[in-house]
């Protein structure tokens, strides 16, 4: 979990912003949340159920960047939380901007995203989309997914109420919700460096190598496409377990029969936006590789 979002949690200031949110959500007649399965969009989605009970409509885009895992959890939490749960689906490689990769991605991203959000809106019959973002978000490094936000007009209550990462966090804990700890997960898109074209080839191996660390047991992990070459980022706390060599084994096997070339493993562990201009890491130049697979490494037996 992100340094940020283990800061001490003031439960009285949560409880006002609570009430302030459902409050608000009470005041529409119905309301489509953006629902992503990951704790933002969970944590709208119970705050919106509680507040307009079948009037809430939590709605999954399904593309080819939203990995299959991702699509199960979202049903999963969906029937958590009680809310019906729609699926909309769109093609971002249909956008020539997105499959650019520029540094706008993320906005093309967004505006399809949402607009397939309000199309699923307008046939239910409600006029408000509302998304996850929290007021932790604005201030964290290249955003254009949020221009996008503000530009279609989605309601972000989250933000509007001064909810912080750290107090999503709290609120989905206290709906007992299972994602209240669950790590940011971004599209399988952002695993491509910005400037190499998207391709649905390329998203299919990500997704099959991520799934590999899925199976392994890894919770923080991105598998970055580097063209052809697999640089795997694990979190800081689970770099010994990348280094085992019955996994190392697998990895080198299996995340080549993925259709990558060559695999390596990032020493500074996983590190939001370290393919994408202005990301998070505090470092200015790419992020040491080194080929940890490269050699033979024993393995217990003779």
């Amino acid at each position: 979990m992100a340094a940020e979002e283990s800061a001490d949690v003031d439960g009285a200031g949560v409880a006002e912003k609570l009430d302030a949110v459902r409050a608000d959500l009470a005041d529409r007649e119905g309301v489509l949340v953006a629902f992503s399965g990951g704790v933002d969009s969970s944590v709208v989605a119970a705050l919106a159920h509680d507040a307009l009970g079948e009037d809430a409509v939590a709605c999954t885009a399904k593309s080819e960047t939203l990995p299959a895992e991702e699509l199960t959890d979202a049903n999963r939490v969906a029937d958590e939380i009680g809310i019906r749960h729609e699926i909309a689906e769109f093609s971002e490689l249909q956008s020539d901007e997105f499959v650019q990769n520029d540094e706008e991605r993320c906005y093309h991203c967004r505006s399809m995203r949402l607009s397939a959000m309000y199309d699923r809106a307008r046939e239910l019959g409600i006029d408000i989309v509302c998304d996850g973002t929290n007021a932790s978000d604005p201030g964290e490094g290249h955003r254009p997914g949020l221009r996008a936000v503000e530009e279609l007009n989605a309601y972000s209550p989250l933000l509007e109420h001064g909810v912080t990462k750290p107090e999503v966090r709290e609120i989905a804990r206290e709906y007992d919700l299972s994602v209240a700890d669950k790590p940011s997960m971004a599209c399988l898109s952002s695993r491509i460096p910005t400037g190499l074209e998207v391709t649905e080839a390329k998203l299919n191996r990500v997704e099959k190598a991520e799934r590999i660390l899925r199976t392994w047991g890894f919770e923080q992990f991105r598998v970055r496409d580097h063209d052809g070459l697999a640089r795997i980022e694990v979190g800081e706390d689970e770099l010994d377990a990348a280094l085992d060599p019955d996994f190392v084994t697998a990895a080198r096997e299996h995340i080549q029969d993925a259709g990558f070339d060559h695999v390596t493993l990032d020493l500074h562990g996983y590190q939001t936006g370290s393919v994408s201009p202005d990301g998070e890491s505090d470092e200015d130049d790419e992020p040491l590789v080194e080929d940890v697979f490269s050699t033979d490494y024993p393995t217990g037996g003779d």
